[in-house]
């Protein structure tokens, strides 16, 4: 089975310092998601962006995360608008040679 990318952009609408505590708050509950291999948090504070860039083993854990409670949460927050969801699936080959961290 192939790694999979999920890449999650969103408008955000509360400051840096927020956006960070937000992120810490989060960090936890997705550190412990079943299949997750790791994410990065993304912020653009010039264009009040927040992006998620996650490596999961397979598909199902994938979109067992995208159905679940931490996604549902986070569609019901008023900080995050405009939530925009991206899946790829990993280019193994390419991805080692550049020492991506699969």
């Amino acid at each position: 089975m192939a790694k999979m990318i999920l890449q999650i952009n969103s408008h955000a609408n509360i400051s840096r310092s927020d956006l960070e505590k937000e992120f810490k708050g989060a960090a936890v509950p997705i550190a412990s998601v079943p299949g997750l291999d790791w994410k990065m948090f993304g912020i653009d504070a010039e264009r009040s962006e927040a992006a998620g860039i996650y490596l999961f083993e397979d598909a199902e854990a994938l979109e067992a995360y995208l159905q679940g409670p931490i996604m549902d949460a986070m569609r019901s927050k008023p900080a995050f608008a405009g939530i925009e969801v991206k899946v790829f699936e990993v280019s193994e080959e390419a991805t080692l040679m550049t020492r991506g961290p699969i």
